[in-house]
């Protein structure tokens, strides 16, 4: 069943796929910046990006 919200989503500036929200970040949605603990990892590798 469809929503009847549609949910914020953003793009995750490691792997520049979108992600929409999720109920764990219902409280500091506007400080998630990566899209899993794996892009946040990843963040210092791709710098030359």
């Amino acid at each position: 069943m469809a929503s009847k919200h549609p949910r914020p989503s953003k793009v995750c500036p490691v792997c520049e796929r979108p992600f929409t929200w999720r109920a764990r970040w219902k409280r500091n949605w506007e400080q998630v910046v990566y899209c899993s603990r794996r892009c946040a990892g990843e963040r210092w590798k791709r710098r030359d990006r």
